[in-house]
Parts: C-alpha cells; structure tokens; sequence
C-alpha cells in the first residue's frame, strides 16, 4: 500500500489512540509487524507547542519511517500551523482527526463533532493540503454524527476533492461510541466510490477478522487500536495468516514477558522515572491480562511508585507464571504417557 511516496511494507496499521500510540507504543507494533502506526493527536493549539507533552507527541527519535502525526482541532488556519509545526520535527504524514468520540473533544467542535458541518471539513482539509506541500494528508473519521447522518460518502467526496491521500474509516457513528458491533457496509460502500486508499478500522482483533474486513469491504488496509494493547505481536500474527493461512504459535509467557520489559524500559527512558511508572501501569495490565492470579497482581502493582519496583513484581509474576506453565505441560506428558499405557 502507498501513501503519497511511502510505500508502506504490509497494509496493516496502528490505529491512533490517546494515551497509547506513543513513540514506544508505535516503534514496538512496527517491529512486531506493523506497517505505519499513527500518533496520538497532537493540538493544533499553539499555546501548548511548548509543554511537555505536546513536546513528546512531537519526538520521533529512532522511529522507523513513515511517521504518521495526527492533528485535531476546528480552526483551519490553526490545524495548518498546526500541519506545518509537525512536519518541522519530523512527520512524513499529516493525518487529521474527524473521528475520536470524547465529549471533551467533540464539545470544542473537534473530532467526530466536525461531521455536523461537512463545509467546515472542506475548508479543514484544504487549509491543511496547501499548508504543507510534498507532503501527504490523510483522514482519520467515522460513519457519521449519527445513524440518522451517515455521511461518510459525502466525506469521501470532499476528502478527494480536497487533494487528501487516504482514508481511514472506522465503522460506527460518533453516537455509537465504542458500543455494538462496527457495520462495515458503509466502508464498503465508500470504497467502492474511492479514488484513494481507504483503511477499515473496528472491532479488528484477531487474523480472520481483518481477512473478512479486507474480503468483504475491498479496503486496502485494516486500521488496529485496542485489541492492540498488551498484543503487539497481533500484527505479526494477522500478516502471517493473511500470507499463508496459517496461524502462527501464540507467544510463549517468557516473550512476553521479553516485549513487556522492553516497552517497560523504553517508557522509563521516554517518559522519565514519575510519568513513566504511571504510564507503565496500564501496560502491565494489558500484558498480563488473561494470565493466572493476575487480577491481584495487577491491584498489588499499582501501588508501586518506582520503576525498580515494577520491574521486580512484574519479574516475580511472569516467574511464577512461567512456572505454572511448564508444570501444565508435564501434567499434560503424564497424562498422555498415562493414556498411551
């Protein structure tokens, strides 16, 4: 798949999410498999281009290319600035928001919230194409507002006209939140109508869903966000059945336990000691959900103030849980050995 003179490596892409697609985030899913990761939305007001955090939404050091920077806001001249401040530290790619759900966002007129007002979004997305040349903008939306106004077809049409060079397109509405199940006929019918890529996004979590997704609505690539989290491996594994059909072993508890402690370590460098141990706690979570005895361990964890700390209980529980596993499988061998008698 390309966009504008990136030829990405696989159409599989990480979807941005606030407080997840950091730098360590995006640079680990692309050397799990991957193709592009999108950042976490960046401001378009300027006012806040010196705080701390804007500055690490804006820090792309060691990221493999493409690097994707989204941007939000409602004012034209504002997300222009906003197009030019990024592609100054390093974005290759303008994507713009027209899709996150949040009250805080949509009440500024942001977000999903422009879908109300399709001559706004023209002039958005024309501000922004002028205001970095050479370089491709992409947008990132939903269905509609609402079921009563699905109007992503008319989207599309202003997005082309517009000079934008993909389209991500998540399958429910803005009134939709993250509830139900994402419809994905609306992004098949957008597809149909389009002259640039469109990416699905929605309820992607495992290898034969986005081959469904992909089959069924002709997209040219699948956009994943939260099954993501605590799997990072997911986009290995979806590029592997869709090559071949077959599924690759899922990881062992020592991998994890491996990828966990390297996203760990570059959220402490990236984030510093405070920030990151707050950030690292969720991570944990994530990891080791699904795993024997970690819903207490996951309350115990989250009392702990150091990164020495944390890495101490989180190597004490995946010991304990490696344990367990090799014990299950020689229960399994006895078993076995025990029918074969």
């Amino acid at each position: 798949m390309r966009i504008g003179p990136h030829e990405l490596r696989n159409n599989l892409i990480v979807a941005p999410m606030a407080g997840v697609t950091d730098r360590p985030f995006r640079v680990l899913c692309k050397r799990l498999g991957a193709g592009m990761a999108v950042s976490e939305m960046v401001t378009s007001n300027s006012l806040l281009y010196g705080s701390a955090k804007t500055k690490r939404r804006a820090n792309h050091e060691g990221e493999p290319a493409p690097i994707s920077v989204q941007i939000a806001g409602a004012d034209p001249a504002m997300l222009a600035q906003a197009a030019r401040y990024n592609v100054d530290n390093g974005a290759q790619i303008i994507d713009i928001n027209m899709g996150c759900p949040a009250k805080k966002v949509c009440n500024v007129m942001a977000g999903s919230a422009l879908l109300k007002d399709e001559p706004l979004v023209g002039r958005i997305l024309a501000a922004v194409v002028e205001a970095v040349p050479g370089v491709p903008v992409t947008l990132k939306t939903r269905t509609g507002w609402d079921k009563s106004m699905r109007n992503a077809l008319a989207v599309l049409r202003i997005a082309q006209e517009s000079g934008i060079q993909a389209l991500a397109l998540h399958g429910r509405t803005r009134a939709c939140g993250y509830s139900g199940d994402a419809e994905y006929d609306t992004i098949k019918a957008v597809k149909a109508e389009a002259r640039i890529p469109v990416i699905a996004n929605g309820d992607i979590t495992t290898p034969e869903k986005a081959r469904h997704v992909l089959e069924y609505t002709g997209a040219d690539a699948v956009m994943i966000g939260r099954a993501a989290m605590g799997r990072p491996w997911l986009f290995r594994e979806i590029g592997h059945f869709l090559a071949t059909g077959g599924h690759l072993p899922a990881p062992e508890v020592s991998e994890i336990h491996r990828i966990m402690l390297e996203h760990l370590d570059d959220l402490y460098s990236f984030y510093g000691e405070i920030t990151g141990v707050r950030m690292a706690r969720k991570h944990i979570a994530w990891y080791t959900k699904g795993l024997a005895d970690s819903a207490s361990f996951r309350h115990a964890m989250n009392q702990l103030e150091s990164s020495r700390e944390q890495l101490a209980a989180a190597n004490d529980f995946f010991a304990r849980a490696a344990e367990k596993s090799r014990r299950l499988v020689y229960l399994n061998d006895e078993a076995l050995n025990r029918q074969a008698a």
